[in-house]
């Protein structure tokens, strides 16, 4: 069997077995192309089984050496280890091959990407006009999924809030003008953490739940249509719509609304640490992710006001 018929091999078994998306197959098809060409001149002649299995660490080294050579970028690097990684076990269970120290072999590194928040107008903007976008015509109770959407996107912007942990908010839970207390949020592995309100969105969530007369405790706050608790991609599309109307950029989402509270607070001079704590991030570096996104919007004003900036 030569590399190529093994390669048509696994893309078949990636669609047919695995149900990849037609996309990853395409993607891992085009970059185990590349690695079977790499081999032809770093073997001297096409590859076969006997060839694959006789590889070792250091000719996947050498592979991803050539491609940084040739202007791939680490994004590109890791996809295409991961596809080599993934060709290479199918081919150890399928054919026998003994597989290589894969383990042995890293990646390059990824660097996490920067937040992308919105203007402070922006962030306003979305969160309290965002359901002027529902159509009267098709909404079941258009008045309060309207209020109810100004009510969640005010909470994920006003309190920094992931889209998740407003969702699984119950009417018990919800902040209300005349309350003193913090909001009691579950985080990302059941950590609590208390987060301050602000009276707009007690407000928000007062004029939503007015429209809910008779709502229980133990009911969610954010209701789909169906009574049901509001799936994350009906909120998204909320927002992607009024996103599309308003003429806000393509990055303005319920997540970009979280990186918005955070880089505003670190912007108005907010500590890192309590910018960790409101967000209930684990790390320090994870939130020291958001001095990048504010060191760009001062140079950004800097270039603007500095008379020598040009």
């Amino acid at each position: 069997m030569t590399g190529q018929e093994a390669r048509l091999r696994y893309l078949d078994w990636l669609a047919r077995e695995r149900r990849a998306a037609a996309n990853t197959v395409e993607a891992y098809g085009g970059d185990l192309a590349d690695f079977l060409h790499f081999l032809n001149g770093h073997l001297g002649g096409e590859p076969d089984l006997a060839a694959l299995a006789g590889l070792r660490a250091a000719d996947l080294r050498a592979f991803l050496a050539a491609r940084a050579a040739a202007g791939a970028g680490a994004a590109t690097r890791a996809r295409q280890l991961a596809a080599i990684r993934g060709f290479l076990r199918f081919l150890a269970r399928t054919e026998g091959l003994q597989p290589i120290a894969l383990a042995t072999i890293r990646g390059p590194r990824l660097s996490p990407p920067v937040p992308r928040a919105l203007t402070p107008e922006q962030a306003r903007e979305a969160a309290s006009e965002v359901g002027q976008v529902h159509d009267p015509a098709r909404a079941e109770r258009p008045a309060e999924q309207a209020a109810r959407d100004v009510a969640l996107f005010t909470l994920l912007y006003g309190c920094g809030l992931r889209i998740a942990e407003a969702l699984a908010l119950d009417v018990r839970d919800a902040p209300l003008p005349g309350q003193d207390a913090g909001l009691r949020v579950t985080g990302k592995g059941g950590k609590q953490r208390l987060v301050p309100v602000l009276p707009a969105v007690r407000q928000a969530v007062a004029a939503y739940l007015a429209l809910r007369p008779g709502a229980t405790p133990a009911e969610p706050l954010f209701l789909g249509a169906r009574g049901g608790r509001l799936d994350p991609a009906v909120a998204q599309r909320s927002l992607r719509e009024y996103r599309r109307l308003a003429g806000l950029p393509e990055h303005a989402t319920p997540h970009a609304l979280r990186h918005s509270f955070a880089t505003h607070l670190l912007g108005g001079g907010a500590d890192l640490r309590a910018i960790q704590e409101l967000l209930g991030h684990a790390s320090l570096s994870t939130t020291q992710r958001y001095t990048a996104v504010d060191a760009a919007g001062l140079l950004a004003t800097w270039r603007k006001a500095h008379p020598r900036a040009d």
